[in-house]
């Protein structure tokens, strides 16, 4: 029988009388396993109270060491159990075992890494013009944050918020996508277990309408998002109206250049990981192949021949390098991309259809698909698939590769494939992108910032700058002179 859950508010498991439940759909089997609630708004309101109750009375007033010893644990634990909360990951969203895998290790890296900035806050001294006063300001959390995760890498996306968001003294309330939101509650119960105060992290599940429980609730301070732009456009307008700030990490169709210098085994490896990593289904994949004419035919047909050597399978399986598409909403949309791309031009190299065959059952299975002959003008080009599609476009000179990859609407990353560094110091300068690989692609770090330019959002996740979402500074000025000043002057 499908395990059922319970919403995680102040370190307890709740469920209302009237609770409405949906099921989560293992994207492999196609069967249910597991029953998430659908929050009340009664629910909402008691989850950011609770926030609220907890920042002001105890969270406020712990101190950095304190935060970060907190955060050590979280991170000991999270890494203990990575196994078994990583396979219900890719149950979830059917992510490989291998990528899940890594991902909870990332994740308790993050906690870690952001564990070490907790007790070191600082502000400044400013000197200022006037004598005898004593300027000095103070970085201070902000509140309580409302935290919103995709489906795509549930884990992952929420400690690159969460560990930032604690780290900074902030509470939060977590809101999963409805598609994935089973580790995020399990995730709960080791939050409880590492000893953080009831009310520090609190989680509630559900669709749209949680959403707007949360947003149009007047009782948050900031608002982080991962997903798409239409959504983010929303989140962000409601937000507006109670003038909450809001960080975006949004989409992407990042631009991977070939030049013909580059070590042509290396960047098809790096091509092929960009774009079908994850399935695809990652807000940084590298979709749009940008390849020097030259070695255009080459690296087609080394790439086609790599996507047919892909092992599609069972997620759990540690041999698969592809598992499913998320949901079928996705998988109905990434076909439907597909087949738009063919009537408009683009040519099929391989793939483009749903994969059937032994092992791989009634699952969400698309082939790696290749198109060439595309033009950047085609929606193909321009639009996010997330899914495990390619466009391959040619590019003569140095500028046009660069005026190619900043024609895009997005710009979250990139990457570049040259032995010239000379050239990668002037692309990589040149792209209009928050995140540049050279000879590498997908690579990830908690300390490096992350975030996009353009429609790709704004704001900063990873690194010391994601402490800047969480918090908020406060100037202190202090006149310690004995003189009396004039109360109708301006004091410059």
């Amino acid at each position: 029988m499908p395990k059922k859950y319970g919403i995680a508010i102040a370190n307890e498991t709740v469920s209302a009388p009237n609770q409405e439940w949906f099921a989560a759909i293992n994207p492999y089997s196609r069967e249910d396993w597991a029953l998430v609630p659908q929050a009340t708004p009664a629910q909402v309101a008691d989850a950011i109270a609770a926030a609220r109750r907890a920042y002001e009375s105890v969270w406020g007033k712990t101190t950095g060491l304190a935060r970060a010893n907190l955060l050590n644990k979280l991170a000991d634990l999270l890494d203990a159990q990575a196994e078994r909360i990583a396979i219900m990951e890719s149950t979830d969203n059917g992510k490989i075992i291998r990528e899940t895998h890594g991902q909870m290790h990332f994740a308790a890296r993050a906690y870690r890494f952001f564990a070490g900035c907790a007790d070191k806050i600082f502000g400044d001294t400013i000197p200022l013009d006037q004598r005898d006063v004593f300027d000095f300001t103070r970085r201070e959390p902000i509140g309580v944050a409302v935290l919103i995760t995709a489906w795509n890498s549930p884990m992952g996306l929420l400690a690159n918020k969460l560990a930032p968001a604690l780290a900074a003294g902030n509470c939060v309330v977590i809101k999963p996508s409805e598609h994935a939101s089973v580790t995020t509650l399990e995730f709960a119960e080791l939050v409880r277990e590492a000893g953080f105060p009831a009310g520090v992290v609190n989680v509630v599940t559900g669709d749209y309408r949680t959403g707007q429980a949360l947003l149009s609730s007047g009782r948050i301070d900031r608002v982080s998002f991962t997903g798409s732009p239409n959504v983010g456009r929303q989140i962000a307008a409601e937000a507006g109206r109670s003038l909450v700030p809001v960080t975006l990490e949004l989409g992407g169709k990042s631009p991977n250049v070939i030049f013909e210098d580059a070590d042509l085994d290396k960047a098809t490896v790096g091509a092929l990981a960009g774009i079908f990593g994850a399935t695809g289904q990652t807000c940084i994949a590298g979709s749009r192949l940008l390849v020097q004419r030259s070695i255009h035919d080459d690296i087609v047909k080394r790439l086609v021949a790599r996507a047919h050597k892909i092992r599609l399978g069972n997620p759990l399986d540690k041999t698969t390098d592809m598992g499913t598409v998320a949901n079928e909403l996705q998988f109905e949309r990434i076909l439907k991309c597909i087949g738009d791309a063919q009537k408009e031009g683009a040519v099929l190299a391989c793939g483009g259809k749903p994969a059937t065959g032994d092992g791989l059952g009634n699952g969400l299975f698309i082939e790696p698909t290749i198109f060439t002959g595309v033009e950047n003008k085609m929606a193909i080009a321009q639009e996010e698939v997330f899914g495990p599609v390619l466009s391959i476009i040619p590019f003569d000179t140095e500028d046009e590769a660069i005026g190619i990859a900043n024609d895009s609407k997005y710009g979250l990353a990139s990457g570049i494939w040259t032995t010239n560094l000379s050239r990668a110091l002037r692309v990589s300068r040149a792209v209009h992108a928050g995140t540049v690989w050279v000879n590498t692609y997908r690579a990830s770090s908690a300390m490096a910032p992350f975030g996009g330019f353009k429609e790709s959002g704004f704001g900063k996740e990873r690194g010391v700058a994601a402490l800047d979402e969480f918090l908020q500074t406060k100037n202190v000025m202090i006149d310690f002179s004995n003189e009396e000043r004039d109360p109708f002057a301006l004091k410059m």
